[in-house]
């Protein structure tokens, strides 16, 4: 079965950086576009980066531009977001998402002094 395995969260300082990891199995990971998505407490769940099947297109959210960058490695079944200059409104629950609604468990980022 398709399974999504976030990690890499953790508390940061403003300012700081994190990368996180998507572990995919149980498909052709290759051949679909990826996505992270993140959620705050009382917010909607948001899109913050895509990525095409070899990553030769990415697209992000205009509040990430600059500061997040989405890659892939076919090779691992892995999707990756590093985020860089970490702001207190970065914090949120980060989720892995692929076409046809799935979803891993997310991982949390908190970004704090």
């Amino acid at each position: 079965q398709v399974q999504l395995v976030e990690s890499g969260g953790g508390l940061v300082q403003p300012g700081g950086s994190l990368r996180l990891s998507c572990v995919a199995s149980g498909f052709i990971f290759s051949i679909y576009d990826m996505s992270w998505y993140r959620q705050a407490p009382g917010k909607e769940r948001e899109l913050v980066a895509f990525i095409t099947t070899t990553g030769a297109s990415t697209n992000y959210a205009d509040i990430v531009k600059g500061r997040f960058t989405i890659s892939r490695d076919n090779a691992k079944n892995t999707v990756y977001l590093q985020m860089n200059s970490l702001k207190p409104e970065d914090t949120a629950v980060y989720f892995c998402f692929r076409r046809q609604n799935y979803w891993g468990q997310g991982t949390q980022v908190t970004v704090s002094s």
